[in-house]
């Protein structure tokens, strides 16, 4: 088994969807190719990789073990290449869907946690609900 994950998702575990995703590449995580850091961690520091905890908010982000940064969906298409799976988000990287995807979610992180709660979720335990907030 790898010792060094391909690439790191930096991920905020409180959020309902994010949650469920990360459970999902979990599972698929076989070979320990895709690492994991929950932002929201107590032992978690933002600085450690240049970046506020409120830019680790406002959209996902991920490293190479080369230090690399990458954020956006091209976080995603890293991940899922990582577990073998790329060829299901291969579409979002094509040159005429590129900017729709990218589009998508931007939206789609400004409101995840209001779609989280519709959806069933609840990550305002112990902290607000808005990603401004933090």
């Amino acid at each position: 088994m790898n010792t060094q994950p391909e690439f790191t998702l930096l991920y905020d575990g409180d959020c309902p969807i994010c949650q469920k995703e990360v459970g999902w590449l979990r599972w698929k995580n076989k070979l320990g190719k895709l690492g994991f850091q929950d932002i929201n961690a107590t032992e978690f520091d933002p600085g450690a990789y240049g970046k506020s905890h409120a830019e680790l908010m406002a959209e996902i982000h991920g490293f190479y073990p080369d230090g690399k940064i990458v954020k956006g969906m091209p976080v995603f298409r890293a991940a899922y290449r990582a577990l073998g799976l790329g060829w299901l988000m291969a579409a979002t990287d094509w040159p005429v869907l590129r900017s729709l995807f990218d589009l998508l979610y931007s939206w789609f992180a400004r409101h995840r946690l209001g779609l989280g709660r519709l959806l069933g979720g609840n990550r305002c335990k112990q902290r607000g609900c808005d990603v401004s907030k933090r």
